[in-house]
């Protein structure tokens, strides 16, 4: 029997509401950002504040029972507990679980939520965590001893989930251009992982362990391809670059992103390999890089650091950027998704650049058969913005400045910090589809990178940026003809 005009009016009207309102979420309490204009975001994103009044939050962690912790610079750490229904998530309670001011950066959490990790400048430490209660009890272990020193003061920590055994440690340089970093056993300036089964075992930093890669800047952000079990850095390069009595401190040289391999067993001269810095730079912009006809952005060339390092010694004997990016934006962290169709990363941006630049989100689309950027190394159109500061003009001052990232439970969306501003926001999709389903086409690539300028990096660099990239066009376009499709159903059935 045919249901009357009025009812199948009133179940289009509902299924219209239903349809609106998973195209645009709306949240009800929402915290302003502070002392800088809301961010702008590609069309189909959104995201909010959910925590603010931290110190300066830097790494995040998710416990399996979804508190969030936080490295919060000069405090320690913090567990943050949520409630709500996401994305539109409150803090309900804040607890300072870790008191140690020496704690700057780096955090992980065992598999099992039973051990949390931290670092400073002097060490790795390892604390009991209790998943129920959310804290942590008995004193820290010592695990891996590092150099108190250094202008890079950062340890970030990763624990690959296909490689949970090991404990990943980078040590940045002692200096902008630091002739220490010439001597992998040093320490500086590398990137090693440590086989922390042996919970009694306490590693020296420079000695112990396996090298992961050497003559790495300042390699703030570590990630692992989750299908291939890639291993991957950014690199924030050197500042105040000259070549042949020239300044090109404005274009070059590229900011890095660099594979190193694999912890299988699978051979590569990747693992453990030469990365370039001090003497060895990838340019950005090749034409102004004096005395190189040929260049592209990506090769590696040679500074003014080092009589006895021409161009095609570094050719010859350093390990190139997978992908580059514009010189100086100071890139933070690496979250991929699970299908590693795509890597999200995070610029803090420039320091000391006539024109600021960075400050962003950005997703970078994988080759799901490569396990590499899908963007070939010289390119310099290698991702696609998703959330950036409205007036880079206004940096660093006047901006939020993106550091640290961690999923939710289920990928529908991304947290992340920005530490100038003490706050974390949750990024998601506009129509309620999980980030960790979204994927950059191929053609959408471009733009990503924007304009040339000066900068410095964290620790010493900025960039440049471009204008926010659209959605995806084909998950746009489907759930259009989605929609329209429903709409022509529906009304068929008004008809009838």
């Amino acid at each position: 029997m045919k249901t009357s005009l009025a009812s199948r009016t009133a179940a289009f009207a509902t299924l219209c509401a239903s349809l609106a309102s998973a195209q645009q979420q709306e949240c009800s309490s929402t915290i302003s950002a502070s002392g800088y204009p809301a961010p702008s975001l590609a069309s189909g994103w959104r995201a909010h504040i959910i925590a603010n009044d931290l110190e300066k939050p830097r790494s995040l962690k998710r416990d399996n029972n979804g508190h969030l912790l936080v490295a919060d610079q000069g405090v320690g750490i913090t567990r943050l507990t949520l409630e709500g229904e996401a994305p539109c998530l409150t803090v309900a309670d804040r607890q300072q679980i870790i008191a140690n001011t020496s704690l700057n950066h780096g955090l992980e959490l065992s598999p099992s939520n039973d051990i949390l990790y931290a670092s400073s400048q002097e060490a790795v430490y390892a604390w009991d965590y209790n998943l129920e209660t959310g804290t942590v009890s008995g004193e820290a272990r010592r695990v891996i001893n590092l150099g108190g020193d250094g202008s890079h003061a950062t340890r970030t920590l990763l624990l690959p989930p296909l490689n949970p055994d090991y404990l990943l440690v980078s040590w940045g340089s002692n200096g902008n251009v630091d002739p220490s970093a010439r001597e992998p056993t040093s320490g500086y300036s590398t990137v090693r992982a440590f086989n922390i089964s042996d919970t009694s075992r306490v590693y020296e930093y420079a000695t112990d362990g396996v090298s992961i890669g050497w003559g790495l800047r300042n390699s703030v952000g570590l990630g692992q391809n989750p299908i291939t079990g890639g291993i991957f850095s950014n690199e924030n390069s050197v500042d105040q670059l000259e070549r042949d009595g020239e300044r090109i401190v404005e274009d070059n040289p590229a900011e890095e992103l660099n594979f190193h391999g694999y912890l299988n067993g699978t051979e590569t001269p990747n693992l453990g390999g030469y990365y370039g810095y001090p003497d060895c730079y990838p340019a950005w912009d090749p034409s102004v890089v004096p005395n190189y006809d040929g260049l592209q952005t990506g090769q590696q060339f040679a500074a003014n650091f080092n009589d006895s390092v021409n161009d095609d010694w570094c050719r010859e004997n350093s390990i190139p950027p997978v992908l580059s990016f514009t010189a100086h934006m100071a890139p933070m962290d690496l979250a991929f998704n699970t299908e590693a169709s795509t890597c999200y990363i995070t610029f803090r941006g420039s320091w000391n650049r006539e024109n600021p630049a960075g400050y962003k989100l950005a997703a970078i689309p994988f080759n799901t058969e490569t396990g590499l950027p899908s963007a070939p190394p010289n390119s310099t159109e290698g991702y696609v913005q998703i959330m950036a500061n409205e007036d880079e003009g206004a940096c660093p001052d006047g901006c939020f400045r993106p550091v640290g990232l961690e999923w939710n439970a289920d990928g529908t969306q991304l947290f992340m910090t920005a530490d100038a501003s003490g706050e974390i926001y949750i990024v998601y999709r506009e129509d309620g589809s999980p980030v960790n389903d979204f994927t950059v086409a191929a053609t959408e690539t471009g733009n990503g990178n924007g304009t040339s300028g000066s900068g410095g990096s964290e620790g010493g660099s900025g960039g440049s940026s471009s204008t926010p990239e659209p959605e995806n066009a084909a998950s746009s376009l489907v759930g259009s003809r989605l929609f329209a499709s429903a709409m022509v159903g529906l009304v068929g059935a008004l008809v009838l």
